[in-house]
C-alpha cells in the first residue's frame, strides 16, 4: 500500500479509518433479489427504446491521481480527463433535469486532501438540488472513503472491504546507504526544518523534523479524517473519540464496517439499479455510464493521413467571450519547459511554460483575471523565482490557489497573488533553500578511476561532482543560498503586507526556516489568505475584474496540452521529474550505482522537506 518516492526524505501514508458502533448489521434488501435488468449496472447500451419514464442515473468513475493539469489530445482512445474536467461531469449531472441521481464509482485514489475536498464540495453542491448520491467500491481505501464520506449512502460488496487505519509517517534515510556505496551528500541549507537533505546526512530524525511532521499529522488526522467521519456519518451520532477507537481496529471487512456503521448496505455491482429503485422510489431506472464523458475517436490506421491528423490534431478555435484564465502549476518546479508526459506519466513545471502562459493571458484581451492553481511541491529557485516575477508584473489581477501541495517553491510562486486560497488540507509553507550535490569520488576510487585535475579559478570545482567542496566553494555557495533565502523572505513578506496582513520580518522568520504547515494552520498564522476550493478563487478572481462573481463565464486554461507531435517535437518525452534532475552528481551516481536522484546543474533548490503522499 505504500509507495517509496525517489529522491524525498518522507513519505507520510494515509491509510485509513475506522468508527466504532452499536447497532446490530442491516440486512441486505437486495440479497435474494437480483435486479431483474442485471446486466452491468455502469453499462449504457445505447437501446433507442423510449425510456422517458426510466429515472436516470448518472454513472461517474473516480480513481487515480486526478492530475489537475491540462490535458492535451489524445493519440489514441477517449481524450485524457483532469480533475475539473471530472467535477464538471458531477455538476453537469446536477443541473441535468433527466438525471435523478449519481452513482460514483471509486477506484483507487491517489490524492491529497486538497483534491479529496474539492470533490467533496462538487458533491455537496450536487446534492443542495434534492439528488441522491451512492458511493461503491469494490475495496474501499481511505481517500476513496473520504469523498464517499460526502454521499447520501456508501454500498460496497459482501466481499469487499474497507481500509481506514490512519495516518503514518515514515521517513527513510540514505546515509549508510551512501555510506556503503562511497558516495556523499555535500549539503548547504536555510532553515532547522528544511529537512528535505536529512536523509543524506544522518541516520535519525532532527528534533525539528519530528517536531513538524507530528504537527501535520495530528492536524490532518484530527480534522481530515476523524473530523470527516464525524461529518459524514450525522446519522451515527459518533464523537471524535468513539471515531478514533474504530478507526484503531481497522482495517476492515464489508460485514464489520456495516456493523460498525461506516458503510449503509452491502451491494453487488449487479444490484446497483435495484438500489437505485428503492432509493429513489422509482419502478425503473437507467445507469447512464461515463456521463457526460468525451467518447473515443475512430482511428483510421490504414489512411497515414488520417493517422497523421491524429497524431496533431487541428487546434479549437477560441471564442471571443470574456475568460477567466486558470494557468496550472503542477509537479516539480525546474527551469526549461514542462507538462504532461504522454508516455511516462507525470508532470513537471517548466518555468518557461508557466512564465509564457501568464504572458499568453495577460495579452489575451478576453481574460479578465488569472488563477494561478499550484499543485507543487517546489524545485529549483531560479525557476520558482521567474515565474514569481511573471506573477508580480502582469497587469491582470492574479489570484494563487493551492491544491494537494503548494510548498517552498510552489509557496514561493504564490507569494504575488492578490490573494492567497489554500485547501484546509493543503500542504504549504516550507519557506528555506538549500544547496546539494552528490559526491561520487569515493565510489570512483572504490571502482578503480583515478579523477586527474587541472584547473583555474580557486571555485572551479562549485559544479565537480567528484569532489566535495572545498573551504572557498562552500563559502561562496553559503553566500548564495543566504542571499537567495532572504530574497524569498522579503518577497514573502512584501506579498503578506500587499494584502495587508499584518507581518513583520521577525514574524515570517518564525513560520519560516523551511517549516511546512497545513492550509488550516498556515491560515491561522497568516501565510495564506482564504481557505477554499479553486472555484472560490475563481469567485474572487471576478470580483478583481469587477465582475460578479455569480457570473458564468468561460475558463481559458493554460499552459495547453498539445498534441504528442507538438511535445515530441519539443522534446518533451523525456522524464516527468523535471525538479529532480537538478542535484549535481546525482545523474552521475545513477549511472553507476542506480542511488536515488536526477540532475542538472542547478544545485539551489526550494523543495519541501518530504514528499507526502496520502494511502
Amino acid at each position: 500500500m505504500f509507495r517509496r518516492l525517489l529522491t524525498m526524505t518522507a513519505a507520510v501514508a494515509l491509510l485509513a479509518l475506522p468508527a466504532r458502533g452499536e447497532e446490530p448489521a442491516k440486512p441486505n434488501p437486495f440479497a435474494d433479489k437480483p435486479a431483474k435488468d442485471a446486466k452491468d449496472p455502469k453499462k449504457d447500451d445505447g437501446d433507442k427504446k423510449d425510456d422517458t419514464k426510466a429515472a436516470r442515473v448518472a454513472h461517474i468513475k473516480l480513481a487515480g491521481d486526478l492530475s489537475e493539469a491540462p490535458t492535451g489530445e489524445s493519440l489514441f482512445g477517449a481524450p485524457g480527463e483532469n480533475l475539473r474536467a471530472k467535477l464538471d461531469r458531477i455538476r453537469k449531472a446536477g443541473k441535468d433535469d433527466r438525471v435523478k441521481g449519481l452513482y460514483l464509482e471509486l477506484g483507487d485514489l491517489s490524492v491529497g486532501f486538497g483534491k479529496l475536498n474539492e470533490v467533496r464540495v462538487a458533491l455537496a453542491d450536487f446534492r443542495k438540488s434534492g439528488k441522491k448520491v451512492t458511493a461503491f467500491a469494490e475495496e474501499m481505501g481511505a481517500k476513496s472513503y473520504l469523498v464517499a464520506l460526502g454521499c447520501d449512502a456508501i454500498v460496497l460488496p459482501e466481499s469487499g472491504g474497507l481500509s481506514v487505519y490512519g495516518l503514518r509517517a515514515e521517513v527513510t534515510y540514505y546515509k549508510n546507504t551512501l555510506d556503503f556505496l562511497k558516495l556523499k551528500a555535500d549539503v548547504l541549507k536555510m532553515g532547522n526544518y528544511k529537512s528535505a537533505v536529512e536523509p543524506y546526512l544522518t541516520d535519525t530524525m532532527s528534533k525539528e523534523n519530528r517536531e513538524q511532521l507530528e504537527s501535520i499529522l495530528g492536524d490532518e488526522y484530527d480534522n481530515e479524517v476523524v473530523g470527516a467521519i464525524v461529518k459524514g456519518r450525522p446519522a451515527k451520532k459518533f464523537d471524535a473519540a468513539q471515531v478514533k477507537a474504530i478507526i484503531d481496529q481497522g482495517p476492515f471487512t464489508a460485514k464489520k464496517a456495516l456493523e460498525l456503521g461506516l458503510v449503509d448496505h452491502l451491494v453487488y455491482q449487479d444490484q446497483i439499479p435495484a438500489f437505485f429503485k428503492k432509493q429513489l422510489g422509482v419502478e425503473d431506472v437507467r445507469v447512464v455510464e461515463n456521463y457526460g464523458k468525451a467518447a473515443a475517436k475512430d482511428a483510421d490506421f490504414s489512411n497515414p493521413f488520417k493517422l497523421l491528423e491524429a497524431l496533431s490534431p487541428a487546434k479549437k478555435k477560441e471564442s471571443k467571450e470574456p475568460k477567466i484564465a486558470v494557468i496550472y502549476v503542477i509537479g516539480g518546479i525546474a527551469s526549461g519547459k514542462g507538462g504532461v508526459n504522454p508516455l511516462m506519466g507525470g508532470s513537471s513545471v517548466g518555468s518557461e511554460t508557466i512564465v509564457k502562459a501568464i504572458q499568453d493571458a495577460e495579452k489575451n484581451p478576453t481574460v479578465k483575471a488569472i488563477v494561478l492553481r499550484i499543485d507543487s511541491p517546489g524545485g529549483s529557485a531560479l525557476a520558482s523565482d521567474m515565474i514569481w516575477r511573471a506573477t508580480k508584473t502582469c497587469t491582470k489581477p492574479v489570484v494563487a490557489s493551492m491544491g494537494d501541495v503548494a510548498a517552498s517553491g510552489g509557496y514561493y510562486v504564490a507569494m504575488a497573488g492578490k490573494k492567497i486560497f489554500a485547501e484546509p488540507g493543503t500542504v504549504t509553507g516550507s519557506i528555506g533553500v538549500f544547496g546539494m550535490k552528490i559526491v561520487t569520488g569515493g565510489l570512483e576510487e572504490f571502482a578503480g578511476m583515478k579523477t586527474v585535475v587541472i584547473s583555474k579559478g580557486q571555485n572551479s570545482g562549485v559544479n565537480s561532482t567528484t569532489f566535495a567542496w572545498s573551504e572557498s566553494e562552500r563559502k561562496a555557495m553559503t553566500a548564495t543560498i543566504e542571499e537567495i533565502y532572504d530574497q524569498f523572505i522579503d518577497k514573502g513578506l512584501e506579498g503578506r503586507k500587499a494584502v495587508g496582513v499584518d507581518m513583520d520580518r521577525a514574524k515570517l522568520l518564525s513560520l519560516a526556516g523551511g517549516r511546512v504547515w497545513t492550509g488550516r494552520q498556515a491560515k491561522a498564522a497568516g501565510l495564506v489568505d482564504e481557505l477554499g476550493t479553486i472555484d472560490d478563487a475563481i469567485a474572487y478572481a471576478k470580483t478583481l475584474a469587477k465582475i460578479d462573481p455569480a457570473t458564468e463565464m468561460e475558463l481559458y486554461q493554460l499552459p495547453k496540452g498539445g498534441s504528442f507531435l507538438d511535445k515530441l517535437a519539443d522534446g518533451d518525452l523525456g522524464s516527468p521529474f523535471g525538479a529532480l534532475r537538478s542535484i549535481p552528481g546525482a545523474e552521475k551516481a545513477m549511472k553507476m550505482a542506480a542511488p536515488v536522484l536526477n540532475t542538472a546543474n542547478d544545485p539551489v533548490k526550494m523543495l519541501m522537506p518530504f514528499m507526502i503522499e496520502w494511502k
